[in-house]
């Protein structure tokens, strides 16, 4: 619902902004944890999505390589601990897990764990784990579930007593995914996630060089090879993480030897002029404290390339798009706290001030919208 509408429901409550990028990078974070372990990996990175927040892992045959299941457990709940962020207080965030056979009965047994004692479902139990569980799991329809306890159907294990054909009757074909759940019966087949795909490229630079034009060459070459992937393959990508290793022979002393950048792209791309011009606007305004010999760029965030209809009427068809550019140079040459974008927040709010909101320019989807300052 609009702001103004919850606040006016509950004015006592503290609201707190939504960062989805800050969410998705952490989410991602915790699959590449996760990878190291098993490549069968499945969820999502949206914020939107109602899975949010559920990883699962396919573990069967690891056992070799990474130990018994509460050995591999105990790694994988220490790797997801790592990836996710520390509470404010201190302390840290522990997963909850749940070992079955099947998809459902895994996740049900990961909401009933605790952080630190997972529950692990022997092989060919799944139904008798489920049997005492609430039916409404079962189903995510509000009327299936409303119906279920009319019938008196209050657990999963009275569901599955009854005749297939039954609950098929009075369900139609949501009865048979009812009677397959309850009998701990696979309805959600396994199907692993296509990992975010990331293109990097390095060139060394000898000799080290100070100068930032001998820069932009090496800068040049390494943007044309990873967007003429990036386009061959019909991706674009949101944001590039260029790394500069710093000879520290003449640098004052307590130099760091490394330098990483990233910089976020006003929308995905694969033009290699306009991620070069970004990010050499980024080198301009903090230029490496020392010679240069190595320079190391990787996009990311690459997503299938959108087209773009033209009008037949409406010169400049893509003007939107190259204003979003132009404000992200101007925020880098002028800083990025004089360039601003007005973007409405809640158009319902009771003051006029609360309608509408400061947006960054250039550095993420924040941004993409409202008007330029």
């Amino acid at each position: 619902m609009p702001l103004g509408s919850a606040h006016r429901l509950v004015p006592e409550a503290t609201f707190i902004d939504p960062d989805p990028d800050a969410d998705r990078g952490v989410a991602e974070a915790v699959f590449e944890a996760l990878g190291t372990f098993s490549p069968s990996l499945a969820g999502t990175s949206d914020p939107l999505a109602q899975s949010f927040g559920l990883f699962e892992v396919g573990i069967d045959g690891l056992g070799p390589l990474w130990g018994s299941e509460p050995v591999l457990i105990e790694r994988l709940a220490s790797a997801v601990t790592t990836a996710l962020p520390g509470l404010p207080g201190g302390g840290s965030l522990r997963p909850r897990t749940g070992v079955a056979g099947t998809h459902f009965a895994a996740t049900v047994a990961a909401m009933a764990a605790r952080p630190d004692t997972p529950i692990v479902i022997p092989t060919g139990e799944d139904a008798a784990f489920l049997a005492d569980r609430p039916s409404g799991l079962l189903t995510r329809d509000p009327d299936v579930r409303a119906r279920l306890t009319r019938f008196g159907l209050r657990r999963i294990g009275a569901v599955a007593e009854l005749p297939r054909s039954a609950l098929i009757a009075r369900f139609g074909d949501e009865g048979a995914w009812l009677h397959a759940r309850a009998r701990g019966e696979e309805t959600d087949p396994f199907r692993a996630r296509k990992a975010t795909e990331r293109l990097g490229l390095a060139l060394p630079i000898e000799p080290p060089v100070e100068e930032l034009e001998p820069l932009r060459f090496v800068l040049h070459r390494l943007v044309a090879a990873l967007t003429g992937q990036l386009a061959a393959r019909g991706l674009a990508a949101d944001r590039a993480i260029l790394t500069l290793e710093l000879d520290l022979a003449f640098a004052p002393a307590g130099t760091s030897p490394r330098i990483e950048v990233e910089q976020r792209f006003p929308e995905p791309t694969a033009d290699p002029e306009a991620v070069e011009r970004l990010l050499f606007a980024r080198l301009e305004r903090e230029p490496p404290p020392a010679a240069v010999g190595r320079l190391d760029l990787e996009l990311r965030g690459t997503t299938p390339a959108a087209g773009q209809q033209l009008p037949l009427f409406v010169p400049q068809a893509a003007r939107t798009a190259r204003l979003g550019w132009q404000l992200a140079r101007l925020a880098l040459t002028y800083g990025e706290d004089r360039i601003r974008r007005v973007a409405l927040t809640d158009p319902e709010a009771p003051l006029p001030e609360h309608r509408w909101s400061w947006q960054t320019v250039g550095l993420g989807e924040d941004g993409r919208d409202g008007s330029p300052a």
